[in-house]
This record gives C-alpha cells, sequence and structure tokens, in this order.
C-alpha cells in the first residue's frame, strides 16, 4: 500500500514539474516570450526617421541574433503619427511603435486623443539637436544677435520651419525667445513643407532666420551656403565645433529631438523587462553605433522606466512652450 501511495505522489510531483517547465523557459524560470513573429511599426511612409530607426532595429537585432524570432517592420503613415499609434493601441506586446515628440504636442495641440499614457514607454533611442542658420550676407552672426532683435522687435524676422507649428524645429526655437525674453506670440514664422524647402527660402532670401535640425542643416553650411548661428544641444556637436550652443551665448536651453519606441498599454512587468534587456543589448552593439554616426544621430538611450519619467517632463515642458506660443486657447 505504501508503495502504490508513494507512487501517486511521484506521479503528481511529475505532473507539477511538467505543467511548470510548460510555462516557463531557460533556466531563470522566465514566461514564454515572445511566442511569435515580432513587428516593429514606423507611423509613417518609408524613409525617414521613424522608418530609418525601425528598419536599423530590424536589421541590427537580427544580424546580431538579439532576437530569434522574425522581425517585420509595418508601415502605417498618416495624421502626424496617429494612424500607426491607433493601430499600436490593439495589439499585443509583440508588437511596438517608434513614437517622438510628437506623441505628445500631438495631444496638447488637439490633434489627437492619444498620449504616451495610452502605452508603455519602452525606451528613448536617439537625438538629433536642432539649429538656427542664416544667410552667409546676413548681419547676424551669432543665435544671441537674433534673439537681440527680436527681442527688440518680433516682428522684425521671418523665421521658417517645416513642416508645421508645434513640432521641434518649431518649439526648440520658442524656447530660446521665451528664454532670453523675446515676446514669443508676436514672431512671424514661416511655414514649408520640408527642411530642404526652408534651406531654399533660406537662399533665396525669402525668410531671415530657419530653424531646422543639424542634419539637414550641415551640408548646406560646410559648404558655405547658409551659416549656422546656434544648436540646441549641450555641449559644441563634433564636426561643427564652430557653431556655439544657446548656452555659450547666454541663453539657457538644451533641447533634444529625440525618437523613441514604445509598446501597446498593460504590457507586463516580464514583457518589459524582456524589451528592457533586448533594447540595452542593441544600442551596445558596433551596427548601432554605425547607424547613429551615419544619420547624424547621438544616443539618448533610457530604459523603459527612464523613459516613462522623461515623457513626464517632456509633456509638461510641451505644455508651457505650445502655451507660451499662443497655440492653445
Amino acid at each position: 500500500m505504501k508503495g502504490k501511495w508513494t507512487g501517486i505522489v511521484s506521479l503528481i510531483l511529475l505532473f507539477f514539474i511538467v505543467g511548470c517547465s510548460s510555462s516557463t523557459s531557460g533556466s531563470g524560470g522566465e514566461p514564454d516570450f515572445p511566442t511569435k513573429d515580432i513587428e516593429f511599426v514606423a507611423p509613417a511612409s518609408p524613409g525617414g526617421g521613424w522608418d530609418g530607426t525601425a528598419r536599423a532595429m530590424q536589421k541590427i537585432m537580427s544580424d546580431e541574433g538579439v532576437i530569434e524570432q522574425n522581425i517585420n517592420v509595418v508601415n502605417k503613415p498618416g495624421g502626424s503619427g496617429e494612424v500607426g499609434w491607433q493601430y499600436l493601441r490593439n495589439q499585443d506586446a509583440h508588437s511596438m511603435a517608434i513614437n517622438s515628440s510628437l506623441v505628445i504636442t500631438n495631444n496638447l495641440l488637439g490633434q489627437s486623443d492619444l498620449t504616451y499614457e495610452d502605452f508603455t514607454p519602452l525606451g528613448i533611442l536617439t537625438t538629433e539637436w536642432i539649429s538656427v542658420a542664416v544667410s552667409p550676407d546676413s548681419e547676424y552672426e551669432k543665435g544671441s544677435e537674433v534673439m537681440k532683435q527680436l527681442k527688440k522687435d518680433p516682428k522684425s524676422l521671418t523665421i521658417g520651419l517645416a513642416p508645421g507649428l508645434g513640432n521641434n524645429d518649431h518649439l526648440s526655437f520658442v524656447q530660446a525667445a521665451k528664454e532670453y525674453g523675446v515676446d514669443v506670440p508676436k514672431l512671424e514664422f514661416q511655414i514649408y513643407k520640408s527642411g530642404a524647402d526652408v534651406v531654399t527660402a533660406l537662399l533665396g532670401g525669402h525668410i531671415d532666420v530657419a530653424t531646422m535640425s543639424v542634419s539637414e542643416a550641415k551640408e548646406q553650411h560646410k559648404a558655405g551656403e547658409i551659416n549656422m548661428i546656434a544648436v540646441s544641444s549641450e555641449e559644441r556637436i563634433d564636426g561643427l565645433d564652430e557653431v556655439p550652443t544657446w548656452q555659450e551665448q547666454g541663453v539657457d536651453m538644451v533641447f533634444p529631438h529625440w525618437r523613441g519606441i514604445m509598446g501597446p498599454p498593460d504590457m507586463t512587468e516580464e514583457e518589459i523587462a524582456y524589451w528592457d534587456e533586448k533594447i540595452s543589448q542593441m544600442i551596445e552593439t558596433d551596427a548601432w553605433q554605425t547607424v547613429l554616426e551615419n544619420n547624424e544621430w547621438q544616443s539618448f538611450y533610457k530604459d523603459s522606466e527612464e523613459s516613462r519619467q522623461y515623457l513626464e517632463k517632456q509633456t509638461q515642458n510641451y505644455e508651457e512652450l505650445i502655451s507660451e506660443a499662443g497655440l492653445t486657447d
């Protein structure tokens, strides 16, 4: 009888062990994840920063063996990110999307009901910095000289940017002007479709000042076609050592043009931990460093918890700047 009960107990223990094993993977007892293909959503058409970021992540994670599952990039253009992010909201943790400041400012400008809180922040990946440029024959040789003139008469200069008010090119200029004491709502902005159009307008004398990402202005600056007079970074940028930061010119501001990645809502702690591990592995690869260099991006990595805190602070900052610019009722 004793032997019979011993056998039954052993059988129960065996079923328990097998059951536990089927719900975990690896020696660490991690829950099985992922269980299917991975999807990176680029909320824009092919080409450009969002798509480039998604495809760089796909290639590196596959080529470097960071993730074994197949990884697909899906383009969901429309609504300044809105279409792609609405799509993500209905997916599971196998899908994630590239984001930027627009996931915050679209909402603040009344263009979307979505906020970053509708998703799971997983990482801030990169930043570009933003420049202010003038034509080579401009009387202004420093960003501070432009601000001095605008403080004297906010309507005396026309400032070009693309593709619309409320983006980082606009808000970085607003922050610099605010810090300098300019009457921001009176500033005269001219809107263009692209950074290339802004450069053309500057070269043609249609605007006095341009605000755009450093990568959009660098080639023309190096060729002497335009003159960069300020950048929004903390320190001078490699390869542009002659261009002073705003801080060096007495304007106390640093303004990153960041891109990050987020998952759908209600991700589990285990799923978040998985992506923290994989993304942190990816950014340490030589291949990722090459991507940064080739695209004039700088590493700006923050993990999931740091990203959540960063987005909260950015929301407060953008809200103040949008109000300062007179874009809200």
